[in-house]
């Protein structure tokens, strides 16, 4: 069965950076078959997508977190990263992977000073 499991959520000040990783087991291989995503969702808004990357390697990212998040995958196959720069107070949310249709139940990331 898929799954999926992230890691790397804490505590960071405005303006510093985290990287959060996404282990996906049950797959023979996640590279060249599914679209990976990234979501965020904070208390009392849409879920959003800050990250995407399409089976060829093509990213998306909306114009939100352009420029200051990158989605990569690790040469195994078996891990989504997001390295995020820069975060503002507003990237607080709950951060979640998502590959085709599995979702894993997401690491929490709060911005404060």
């Amino acid at each position: 069965q898929a799954q999926l499991t992230e890691s790397g959520g804490g505590l960071v000040q405005p303006g510093g950076s985290l990287t959060l990783a996404c282990l996906a087991s049950g797959y023979r291989t996640i590279a060249g078959a599914f679209a990976m995503r990234w979501f965020r969702q904070a208390p009392g808004k849409e879920r959003e997508r800050v990250a995407q990357m399409l089976p060829g390697g093509t990213t998306y990212y909306p114009d939100s977190v352009k420029g200051r998040f990158t989605i990569s995958r690790d040469r195994t196959n078996t891990k989504i990263f997001l390295q995020m720069n820069s975060l503002p107070p507003e990237g607080s949310a709950m951060y979640y992977c998502n590959v085709n249709t599995t979702w894993g139940r997401g690491t929490q990331v709060t911005v404060t000073s």
